[in-house]
């Protein structure tokens, strides 16, 4: 893995692999927590409306650009981030970026298609707002965030979309895009010299620098809400803050996650709850982790008149990891555990490159799985029992419950 820094400020990571194809594209330091409070939800609408027409070429033109040689074009937008990418074959490498680059730097935003892709997004509102699993995650972060960029969600504010304008993607891209806030990622067989050749060809002519800092969360009240969202399951979201994307104890808080309620059936949470009691068909507990902040959270969904046997189960295991160490054994069993499935996960290549570009774009550095690995090795029962002892106390617990 290598990490170059072009004149303009525009990193590129470079992951040399023989493959016949090649994974590349854009990550980008901006997302919903720098809007402006009149511009909730133009992050998600400005990466939408990216692919619908630059100074060269118009919607039609962008799709088959990639399309007609088999490749894929996606993009997403998260709180922090906006990712633009490609997957293409091999000798189409140049193409992809000349594309990637036309995107990014020439989008013309026509009037035509923002007032096409406002319907989208409202459908894409309504379709999430009928799913009330994913819906929580996000009234939770308004809970915990308040008074804080972060609080307000992706997708934004239907009320604001017809204000959005040509221009006003255009201010927003000029705020946010900024050169010195740009990495380029790209994985495949190409060599280094050639890499960086096309990077002065397609990325330098541009150059800019941001102008605003973001400021963390700094007020959190832990907070009991029922809301009624006439749902035939009870939903429940609980959990506390915790440590930011890329902080040096983040490894042990995975681990411990893994443990309580992570991706594995034999979880604590899950077994209890679940393989047990039969009370729920989903039990798990994540991780969401910003560049600032980050919270830990226990999401269930169940019958109404199981919610205090649910709620009471959850309590007692997060209890005994804050009164007991785990055994040696359990140690060993729950990191066997994470190195297996890391190893598993790793082997798929797109997800671990833009893992390592967001890891990059916030940290300047990705942790290899020898790297983690390792350091996964010197993790104590007593380190996770004091991360237990801090992340499962009950009185900074927030609580969000729909029925």
């Amino acid at each position: 893995m290598q990490i170059h820094t072009l004149k303009n400020g525009i990193r590129l990571l470079h992951i040399k692999d023989c493959l016949p194809i090649t994974y590349c594209g854009f990550a980008i330091n901006a997302g919903t927590r720098d809007e402006h409070t009149n511009e909730y939800g133009i992050a998600h609408f400005t990466e939408h409306c990216l692919m619908k027409g630059t100074k060269k070429r118009n919607n039609r033109q962008i799709i088959d650009r990639i399309e007609a040689i088999g490749g894929e074009l996606d993009a997403y937008t998260t709180k922090e981030e906006t990712f633009i990418y490609v997957t293409v074959p091999q000798p189409q490498t140049e193409r992809a970026i000349d594309l990637l680059s036309d995107i990014l730097f020439n989008s013309t935003f026509p009037k035509a298609e923002i007032l096409k892709e406002k319907n989208v997004i409202e459908d894409e509102i309504q379709s999430y707002n009928d799913s009330p699993s994913e819906l929580i995650f996000d009234e939770f972060e308004e809970l915990i965030f308040q008074s804080s960029p972060l609080e307000h969600n992706i997708l934004g504010n239907e009320k604001l979309f017809n204000s959005f304008t040509t221009e006003k993607f255009q201010s927003y891209i000029k705020r946010c895009y900024t050169t010195d806030n740009i990495l380029f990622f790209i994985q495949g067989n190409i060599e280094e010299e050639k890499l960086l050749k096309l990077a002065e060809k397609y990325f330098v002519a541009n150059s800019s620098k941001r102008n605003f800092k973001r400021t963390a969360p700094t007020i959190y009240a832990p907070q009991n809400i029922e809301k009624d969202k006439d749902t035939f399951q009870v939903h429940c979201l609980m959990g506390n803050l915790t440590y930011r994307f890329g902080y040096n104890n983040d490894l042990t808080t995975t681990l411990l996650n893994n443990i309580v309620g992570g991706p594995f059936m034999s979880s604590r949470l899950n077994m209890a709850v679940r393989e047990r009691n039969g009370l729920v068909y989903c039990i798990d507990s994540s991780l969401t982790l910003y560049s600032d902040i980050g919270y830990w959270g226990v999401y269930f969904g169940c019958d109404k008149q199981n919610y205090n046997k649910c709620t009471a189960l959850i309590y007692n295991e997060l209890e005994k990891l804050t009164m007991t160490q785990i055994s040696d054994t359990q140690l060993k069993k729950a990191k066997q555990m994470f190195s297996g499935n890391l190893l598993i996960v790793s082997q798929n290549k797109e997800n671990r490159l833009l893992a390592a570009a967001r890891s990059v774009l916030h940290l300047d550095h990705f942790r290899t799985e020898q790297e983690i690995l390792a350091k996964l090795e010197q993790i104590s029962a007593a380190e996770l029992h004091k991360e237990a002892q801090q992340l499962f106390d009950m009185d900074k617990f927030t609580v969000l419950k729909f029925v």
